[in-house]
């Protein structure tokens, strides 16, 4: 993890724990300098990281202040921090089915980009949020920059491993939402009927540098599944 993103986790878990409402005024900058004794370039990413996921908003002149906190259980629609960051207001969990080693078929190594002779970490797994299912995701990871992945990971946060023992740097990513009718072999999964509606996005996040690494799809149960969306200022 970056020294921003740290910064700008303990600001957000302070804000959170100490129930900070609505309007608060923050420290400037200055004294946020002090008192994570980082540089003022460090606090700048990492207030603007917070901006963009809606912890906090800047008033030029004015100073900084907490945004209304998201509902209870709701999933940003626009940005992805992953599954157990954006639903950390709720007990998850995850019931992973396989974690298999593979060739990519033509789609996953058109959408990660991957050489011929690479493989990739298959990852098919239920989404819980609160003790309901939340989503049926399939994920595929390149073996070339995740150099491991079992089950025991792929139980927990697997964005948090790919940070903290594989050194990426997650930088952005690219998503796709279309609604579906589920098939005979997802619905199942997600405890619905065969032509339920559903909700299914793709998505491929990449590295700081641009690498796709990640290539994941997940079908979000059309009664669980809630999401919101944050406006910023440009």
């Amino acid at each position: 993890m970056l020294k921003y993103q740290d910064v700008a986790d303990k600001i957000k878990q302070k804000i959170y724990q100490q129930q900070i409402t609505k309007d608060t005024q923050l420290p400037n900058i200055e004294e946020l300098i002090n008192q994570y004794q980082v540089s003022r370039t460090t606090i700048i990413k990492a207030l603007n990281r917070l901006e963009r996921h809606g912890v906090i908003y800047q008033v030029q002149g004015s100073g900084i202040f907490v945004r209304q906190p998201k509902k209870r259980g709701y999933l940003n629609f626009l940005e992805s921090h992953g599954f157990s960051v954006d639903l950390n207001d709720l007990p998850g969990s995850s019931q992973v089915f396989n974690v298999d080693l593979m060739q990519p078929n033509s789609r996953v190594k058109e959408n990660l980009q991957c050489d011929d002779n690479e493989q990739v970490y298959y990852i098919k797994r239920l989404r819980f949020a609160d003790g309901k299912v939340y989503g049926f995701e399939q994920s595929y990871y390149r073996k070339k920059l995740v150099s491991y992945l079992n089950k025991e990971i792929a139980e927990n946060s697997i964005f948090s491993y790919v940070q903290e023992v594989c050194k990426i740097n997650i930088g952005f990513s690219d998503k796709y939402f279309k609604a579906i009718k589920l098939d005979a072999e997802i619905a199942p999964y997600l405890g619905l009927e065969v032509g339920d509606p559903a909700l299914c996005v793709e998505e491929i996040f990449y590295t700081t540098s641009g690498e796709p690494f990640d290539f994941s799809q997940i079908i979000y149960h059309y009664d669980n599944a809630k999401f919101y969306v944050q406006s910023h200022s440009k």
